[in-house]
């Protein structure tokens, strides 16, 4: 793998050398200068970033193009505030605003399109907002807002709103072709077209992708295969439009989880046989599951399957001009999401072959492990058990966002209702497998010798299978959200504005769960192998069943959200503002899960948040400068062990830091410097209470796990002619503990990734290539928060992907 960090590093520095400098404008320039950026994500109406008073970051589609991300979440590192781990794989990765804990997804932003969320809740269970949304070449621009009016336009979005604004045709027919290949077997196509049907009237625009990868850790099957496509219709008249559109996803994604690592002083280096950077457990040898159920039946699932999504989404917006300064907007929105979902989560780590069968009940040597393949008999050094996770998870959504906005000499008002009925219907089915603890795992049998074949208990594995279906679950959430806002923009001078807002929300949840029994097979008549029944066996021991029973539950929120800020505009291109927020997210799904026998434990999380700033925004030169405090009441953790059970804690907590946001050009737009980084000190407060097994704990004032006090990103840029281009980017992330205690053997050393690239723009048609991680960083995002106890020094923990790079033609037309 040096071979390929050398050769990208290489191929950069070619371009740096073999180049004379131009002195001209490039045509391929990466930023759009912030003076003339226009924003309407948390505001009433479209303002320039210098006249908003929110923290927001914009990137074009020709910047989006040019980082060539290569995931949403990837996209999103380049924003301040936001903590961003990118390690899960395209899909199913985790964002952290402000210094806000949770389990992880996008629990405290809303991921929008288009001004309406991709799914009402962005972290439902194993449901994060990034599984339903792809960034392709159909996308405009991404606005993303941290904080400030977040929860004046959105739910549970006290964090932020990251808007991706979709492409709409104009009188021009214009069009975007690209092929796209890899070193990990990417074949990657994306086309979108638009223009007018009608001149001045009628316009469309259509555009979509489809991929098929290996991935960059080592499947042995196709990791990555799927596609969607996104298209809308747009009819101009004369006092304003009506647009409907739809987008179809269908898409399958492997998820990578930890893998085991070693404690090296300060510093994670590979387990031996697993390489750190493009080992897996997740594996073609191992992705079968077929086992019987103590239902009847059997239930059969496929890991290369992974997360695959199906969804549909139909929409509409309509906007007309009702005269006397007032408009109406309205916009609405039908989801229907079918997933499967099958993931390798670890159950702790590795363990000798011997402490494992000790485990397991054998005594002393009496323990035999042999291949499920061959049945040939094996010593391994150590082995893992691994959960295999299996969720079925079928949703809806339905929005309506109708808005009145009224216009006046000084400013404007926007009143609207907000109306959101959801669903998500989920099954659960894991069991626990036995592999060898390395990188190409292979199933394994182990029987106790000390027995015959014929006794009970003999094999402690049904086909590698050591825990069938041990945790099945049925519930079902449904939210149903009836929210009315108002915002207020008043220009108090030219230079000085104000602005305030409220939301109230009367917002419904209710659901169920379904109880469960355990059952063993061996009654069932059924054999392990054709001769022995399931009685010498103890894999089937305590298998879960579905019962008749049910336990329903039901939640009302009546909160009231507000927001004040104001914004002083010094000059043409300086300006300073301030906010005050108060907003809420409503408990999540584990929670409600959690405690539906007595909700009284829960409540909505309350953030309030301070937040000034100073923004310069130039030709050449912008930056912004956000310091900011916010504090939470109730905010609960929710992790889900491998052994099924929860965390089930709440604390307060309480962050003050600094956002930083520049981009700069120089000598004659030779050298371009995007930067942005955040400095913070999220901490636990009154984080006090009992664990399960009755031990008490005291974590307040202690670090906030998984986010770091500083991160930064640095991306400079060099124009060697008017065609030719290079960059570098750095990626610093540093120290976190992975737990609430702050153990020194739970902390996740600081790590710093490179990339790097090179375009040439050959008149329509550019050339690119993409280098990331060129270094083979071992850049650890999470630990794993499913398992309570290592032994040793080993460490379970999720790195960032190994050195890749990816080759690109890009034809506009």
């Amino acid at each position: 793998m040096k071979k390929k960090s050398i050769f990208l590093i290489a191929a950069t520095a070619t371009l740096y050398f073999n180049n004379a400098y131009a002195q001209e404008t490039p045509q391929d320039s990466a930023k759009v200068s912030s003076i003339d950026q226009i924003v309407i994500t948390g505001n009433s109406n479209p303002k320039k970033k210098i006249e908003s008073s929110t923290a927001i970051s914009t990137f074009s589609s020709k910047e989006i193009q040019k980082q060539n991300p290569i995931s949403a979440a990837a996209l999103l590192q380049r924003v301040p505030g936001f903590a961003v781990e990118t390690s899960g794989g395209e899909v199913g990765n985790n964002l952290f605003a402000r210094g806000i804990p949770s389990a992880g997804a996008y629990e405290f932003v809303q991921v929008q399109e288009d001004g309406l969320p991709v799914f009402e809740d962005g972290a439902l269970q194993f449901a994060n907002a990034d599984n339903f949304f792809r960034v392709d070449n159909s996308v405009s621009r991404l606005e993303a807002l941290r904080g400030g009016s977040g929860s004046i336009y959105a739910n549970n979005s006290p964090g932020g709103l990251i808007n991706f604004i979709t492409k709409e045709g104009g009188n021009e027919f214009k069009g975007t072709a690209k092929l796209e290949t890899s070193t990990y077997g990417l074949m990657r196509t994306d086309l979108n077209l638009g223009g007018a049907l009608v001149k001045d009237k009628l316009f469309f625009n259509v555009g979509g992708f489809y991929r098929t990868d290996d991935g960059i850790r080592k499947t042995g099957f196709k990791a990555n295969n799927g596609g969607q496509v996104r298209m809308n219709l747009k009819y101009v008249f004369d006092k304003g439009y009506a647009k409907v559109y739809y987008k179809k996803l269908d898409d399958r994604n492997t998820f990578f989880l930890p893998i085991p690592l070693t404690q090296d002083g300060d510093k994670l280096k590979g387990f031996n046989g697993f390489d750190p950077n493009y080992g897996t457990y997740s594996y073609r040898a191992i992705s079968q599951l077929n086992i019987p159920q103590a239902g009847g039946g059997f239930f059969n699932r496929n890991l290369e399957d992974g997360i695959h999504p199906r969804v549909d989404v139909l929409g509409a917006e309509f906007k007309y001009d009702l005269g006397h300064n007032i408009t109406v907007l309205n916009k609405t929105r039908y989801t229907n999401i079918d997933m499967n979902y099958t993931g390798i989560f670890p159950a702790g780590g590795p363990k000798s072959a011997a402490q494992f069968a000790q485990d397991k009940g054998i005594t002393g040597n009496n323990y035999q492990y042999s291949l499920v393949s061959t049945g040939g008999v094996v010593n391994p050094a150590n082995v893992q058990e691994l959960g295999f996770w299996a969720i079925d998870k079928k949703m809806n959504n339905f929005v309506n966002d109708l808005q009145f906005n009224y216009k006046f000499d000084k400013g404007n008002i926007t009143a609207g209702f907000y109306k959101s009925n959801w669903k998500s219907q989920q099954y659960w089915n894991w069991s626990n497998i036995l592999t060898t603890a390395t990188d190409r795992p292979e199933l394994l049998n182990l029987v106790d010798t000390s027995l015959t074949p014929n006794d009970n208990g003999y094999s402690k594995t049904y086909n590698g299978v050591t825990n069938m279906s041990f945790l099945v679950r049925n519930s079902q959430i449904q939210g149903s959200l009836n929210d009315i806002y108002l915002n207020f923009d008043y220009n108090i001078t030219d230079a000085w504005s104000f602005n305030a807002g409220m939301r109230y929300s009367r917002d419904y949840y209710k659901g169920y769960g379904v109880n469960t029994t355990t059952a063993n097979l061996n009654n069932s008549g059924l054999t392990t192998d054709g001769v022995h029944s399931f009685a010498t066996t103890t894999a089937d021991d305590n298998m879960a069943v579905l019962g008749n029973k049910y336990t329903y539950w039901n939640y009302d929120v009546n909160r009231v959200s507000y927001t004040v800020a104001t914004n002083y505009k010094i000059n043409k291109e300086n300006a300073v503002y301030a906010r005050f927020s108060n907003g809420f997210r409503s408990p999540n799904e584990e929670a409600y899960y959690n405690n539906m026998t007595d909700l009284s434990q829960i409540k909505p999380v309350e953030t309030n948040q301070l937040e000034v700033g100073y923004k310069y925004y130039s030709r050449t030169f912008d930056i912004a400068v956000i310091p900011f405090y916010s504090a939470l009441k109730n905010l609960s953790f929710t992790d889900v062990y491998s052994n099924g059970t929860s965390e089930n804690k709440f604390a307060n907590t309480t962050n003050l830091g600094v956002e930083i946001e520049g981009y700069t050009r120089l000598f004659n737009n030779i050298l371009e410097i995007a930067f942005n980084g955040t400095i913070q000190n999220p901490k636990y407060k009154d984080f006090t209470g009992r664990n399960a097994d009755g031990t008490t704990f005291n974590y307040d004032g202690n670090v906030v796990r998984r986010i770091p006090k500083f991160y930064f990103n640095i991306s400079p840029a060099v124009n060697i002619t008017k065609e030719w281009r290079t960059y570098i980017s750095m990626n610093y992330y540093g120290k976190r503990f992975q737990n609430e205690g702050n153990t020194e053997d739970n902390i996740l050393p600081a790590f710093t990734e490179f990339g790097a690239g090179m375009s040439y723009q050959l008149g329509k048609i550019r050339f690119a290539v993409d280098g990331t991680n060129i270094f083979n960083t071992i850049g650890i995002t999470e630990g794993d928060p499913r398992s309570q106890t290592v032994s040793g020094n080993i460490r379970m923990a999720r790195p960032i992907m190994g050195a890749a790079a990816r080759a690109s033609i890009t034809l506009d037309f």
